[in-house]
């Protein structure tokens, strides 16, 4: 992986609507990072630029010859990734560096030419296909072999190492390309790490249901968008930093964070493509294959709430995020808390959001709201009642899923027959800029709509996120005000006080009565 230029995706795209809206109902996708330096632990494919001519030689020539995955299994990764929930996966065939996971005739740099001979793109489409779930892959139109091939310096990003101005390596992508669209039948999912033009279409002209992520749609890379995106979008995260497998200076997730990334990312209209980066002996290192279990029996309980859902009229009440059935009348409230929600305890919730009527029913996701074990005497029947600040659900969690009764993961209840409380405003954080004159950052917004109210408050809030990735979020924010409005348009404010190389997080608020609707995060660093 890596910084992809910045370009309108969706423009001259082929990607049909109706395997567009098959794609947005997956939901749940693996990324698969693995190449031949995971025996270093190194990161993938970076590690050859900037390096020493002897160090590129020596990669290029003698890591294929000790490339030996004796432990891959693919029947097992996808066993594991069907239990999980997983949708769709994609592989690696050919990452930055030019070695390719199958047995190409485009170049010697493969895994044929290794001691492990066999095509590990072939036997993981096949062990994924047979779980029923579908197949992808991930292609580099950057090759530094190529280029180190050629005498061309490697480097990515910049005009002199892209397949538009090198033909014979466009030549080389585009053979690759054909090579992988005719020889293991139908592909669902391509992602092109780079340069897609002169490639997509080869692509979809071999395969026309073919859906192109990256490259024809937003693919937002270890970080979730603030706000919805319209259409269909793919974020993609790794369990820990790296994309392959490193064995030194990795933290990774925990299994409920990877959970919580997936219930925002459904939230928000988008699938989540989580990655695992397998072992130089082909098995999956443990804590990630932990961390899958505990998502598979999340998933086991919720999934309900992830496929073939769309985003709710606003995606979330504080730590309370909304999914809504694409094609039913079905709205599911999934409560995320700091504290676990223990069994046989019952919770009162308000979702200022919703509005019952006369056929609402409401229950908790997995459990039959009829028996506490142990417990003949209480009936842990979910009830609720319509007040003016929302709808006031009081439930008791009952189903025993831990053995000290403190399940950790969000619980999901499961609406039916609701409608909407209120038209939320819609805010926009339009830009973020450091005034050097007077060391302020000075924060632009827009207020799209109003909703159903007559005036707004409208602010801004920042927090400090200075080393922290994206699931280590402060809750605290520090507001800015701003002040009342009774149109929609423009709006600005300074925040005072930010300490210089600290890096913030912004975003724009529309206080509505019943709550509070943010615009997209927005970072800065101050300089």
């Amino acid at each position: 992986m890596g910084r992809a230029a910045v370009q309108d995706p969706t423009a001259g795209s082929l990607n049909k609507p109706e395997r567009l809206e098959w794609f947005r109902d997956q939901g749940f996708g693996l990324f698969i990072h693995w190449n031949v330096d995971v025996q270093l632990g190194t990161v993938i494919s970076h590690s050859l630029v900037g390096a020493s001519a002897d160090y590129q030689s020596r990669y290029f020539s003698e890591l294929p010859r000790t490339f030996n995955p004796r432990k891959f299994h693919p029947d097992d990764w996808a066993a594991l990734s069907k239990l999980a929930g997983i949708r769709y996966m994609v592989l690696t065939a050919k990452h930055h560096a030019g070695f390719c996971l199958w047995p190409t005739k485009t170049t010697d740099f493969n895994v044929a030419h290794t001691p492990f001979q066999r095509d590990i793109t072939g036997e993981t489409i096949a062990a994924f296909r047979a779980q029923g779930i579908a197949p992808g892959l991930y292609h580099s139109p950057d090759d530094f072999w190529w280029l180190w091939k050629n005498n061309i310096p490697l480097q990515r990003n910049i005009p002199a190492v892209q397949p538009s101005q090198n033909p014979g390596l466009l030549q080389h992508d585009q053979a690759q390309i054909r090579e992988l669209l005719s020889n293991y039948g139908p592909i669902d999912v391509l992602f092109f790490d780079g340069e897609p033009q002169g490639l997509r279409d080869v692509a979809w002209q071999l395969q026309p249901n073919l859906v192109v992520t990256r490259g024809a749609i937003p693919t937002p890379e270890q970080n979730i968008p603030g706000v919805p995106l319209e259409g269909a979008w793919e974020s993609c995260i790794t369990m820990g930093h790296g994309w392959g497998y490193q064995p030194t200076l990795e933290t990774y997730k925990s299994g409920g964070q990877c959970i919580s990334l997936l219930i925002e990312t459904r939230a928000k209209g988008g699938n989540l493509l989580l990655n695992v980066g397998p072992k130089p002996d082909g098995e999956w290192p443990i804590e990630q294959e932990e961390r899958f279990r505990e998502i598979a029996l999340w998933m086991f309980v919720n999934q309900e709430c992830i496929y073939a859902v769309r985003p709710w009229v606003i995606t979330n009440e504080r730590d309370i995020w909304f999914t809504k059935k694409k094609d039913a009348d079905t709205l599911y409230a999934i409560v995320k808390r700091t504290t676990p929600w223990p069994d046989a305890e019952w919770k009162d919730i308000v979702l200022h959001s919703v509005r019952a009527t006369a056929q609402t029913e409401v229950s908790i996701l997995g459990q039959n709201d009829q028996v506490l074990e142990y417990q003949p005497n209480i009936v842990p029947k979910t009830t609720f009642k319509q007040e003016a600040d929302g709808l006031h659900v009081r439930a008791m969690h009952t189903q025993r899923l831990h053995d000290d009764r403190k399940w950790p993961n969000p619980i999901v209840l499961k609406l039916t027959h609701v409608q909407p409380a209120l038209v939320p405003p819609r805010v926009d954080t339009a830009k973020v800029r450091f005034d050097a004159a007077t060391r302020t950052v000075v924060c632009d917004g827009k207020l799209l709509s109003l909703g159903d109210s007559i005036t707004l408050e409208v602010a801004f809030e920042y927090r400090d996120i200075t080393g922290l990735d994206i699931n280590d979020r402060p809750d605290k924010w520090t507001a800015v005000p701003v002040g009342t409005r009774t149109a929609t348009g423009d709006f600005t404010a300074s925040a005072t006080g930010l300490a210089p190389g600290r890096t913030y997080e912004f975003r724009a608020v529309a206080k509505h009565p019943l709550l509070s609707v943010y615009g997209r995060d927005l970072r800065l660093r101050v300089p």
